[in-house]
């Protein structure tokens, strides 16, 4: 079973099977077998966990690049995520970064934080509007949805279900292209800047709606370079091509989201081991009634700590606020909405409960299977030690039971021993 697209693929040339990514793997979806690492896919969610804790560079995220797309399309837009604007030192205009965007060779540009203003009032209605759905939960983070999905079943109907700023965005970047330009909708590429790669897995395969508004995802840290590079002729000649203030641009950081809702009955988590254990709590009710709204970013202190990224999160995170202190506190121009109303900007697509941990196709075959499960993790000695190539005994003895994943009880180097 494996519905989703993913980004974070395996490069076995350069893997070791060091172990590294084993431990830091938030659904299990790392093995190691024959002294190399394979990915499970179905269990994982592109959080991007093991890009970023593996040494030697194996574990590589599928991304675009601009050249590619500049060939593709003959008018190219832009979309920075707000998470670009804190990868830069001394930075206090983001129109000097939009303009060199501009000059790098795109044709038009559009913030994502001007679309996330326009979700954070379109939220802020749905919450006021849905209190036997609170806490709602936000969907601007595909990791999560996708987590969900996966491991917590009874929470899916506490998903906003809002699409996320860089699809508000990309819709209103391609309306806005083809009057400006007259071009039809195919010939205009909408790129979005991105800071993780559950970004790009999203517009492969979005969760909420059909299809992707989004043509082409470029990684921040393979499009910085080139940026880095127009900067001083962009400082010379800016344009102020800003469309949001500091509500929009907040949301690169954890509780950004949060605080565009106007509510302080609210939750903020970053990092996802914290995320996971929210979730658990949420599930098994031990939040006080009253709460509205938990924002939940699988990356630690927000979108500026994306795998894709260039700086040390929580620098950005302190670049992210400095810059925000000089901008106004809202921008979007409501003439962006002229030919929208805020519920094209919701779901058009449920989102369903996905059992990829299921250990059979029929109930009756996945009791079985738990029964057999069950003797031989009693038979293991319980350490959850790794050395196997499964993360814990019991996923060693699951592996076992589904025997299309190479593993034996041979593979417990203590049972080898005795």
């Amino acid at each position: 079973m494996n519905k989703f697209y993913h980004s974070v693929y395996l490069n076995e040339e350069k893997c070791v099977g060091c172990f590294s990514c084993l431990k830091r793997c938030p659904t299990q979806a790392i093995r190691i077998r024959d002294r190399k690492a394979f990915i499970i896919p179905e269990f994982c969610i592109d959080c991007g966990e093991c890009c970023r804790h593996c040494p030697h560079h194996a574990k590589q995220c599928r991304r675009d690049t601009f050249e590619a797309a500049r060939k593709d399309f003959p008018y190219l837009v832009a979309l920075p995520a707000p998470a670009l604007y804190s990868q830069f030192n001394h930075m206090d205009d983001v129109n000097i970064i939009l303009s060199a965007i501009l000059l790098t060779g795109f044709d038009d540009v559009f913030e994502v934080s001007a679309g996330a203003e326009i979700v954070s009032e379109a939220s802020h209605k749905y919450i006021q509007s849905h209190p036997g759905q609170w806490p709602l939960i936000s969907t601007a983070c595909p990791t999560i949805e996708r987590l969900i999905r996966v491991r917590f079943p009874n929470l899916i109907s506490h998903l906003l279900p809002i699409l996320p700023p860089m699809e508000v965005a990309a819709r209103i970047a391609r309306d806005r292209a083809m009057k400006k330009t007259g071009l039809l909708s195919g010939q205009i590429g909408i790129v979005f800047i991105a800071p993780c790669p559950s970004k790009v897995a999203f517009t492969s395969a979005p969760m909420g709606l059909a299809e992707s508004n989004v043509d082409r995802v470029i990684a921040i840290k393979d499009y910085y370079p080139l940026l880095l590079s127009r900067m001083k002729d962009a400082e010379k000649d800016t344009r102020p091509l800003s469309a949001s203030g500091s509500l929009g641009k907040g949301w690169a950081v954890s509780g950004g989201e949060a605080a565009g809702i106007h509510s302080t009955e609210y939750l903020a988590a970053d990092g996802i081991e914290n995320v996971i254990r929210v979730l658990e709590d949420i599930e098994d009710e031990k939040f006080e009634p009253g709460l509205q709204f938990v924002e939940l970013n699988s990356c630690s202190a927000g979108c500026v700590g994306g795998v894709l990224t260039v700086e040390n999160a929580y620098l950005s995170k302190t670049k992210m606020l400095r810059i925000n202190r000089n901008e106004p506190f809202l921008r979007t121009d409501s003439s962006h909405l002229k030919h929208h109303t805020l519920d094209d900007f919701t779901w058009s697509e449920q989102l369903n409960y996905e059992p990829v941990y299921s250990l059979g196709e029929t109930i009756f075959e996945s009791m079985e299977n738990m029964e057999k499960v069950g003797k031989i993790t009693d038979a293991l000695p319980g350490l959850d030690c790794g050395c196997c190539g499964a993360p814990t005994c019991k996923a060693l003895a699951n592996d076992i039971v589904m025997a299309n994943r190479k593993a034996s009880i041979e593979d417990c180097i203590f049972l080898e021993k005795q």
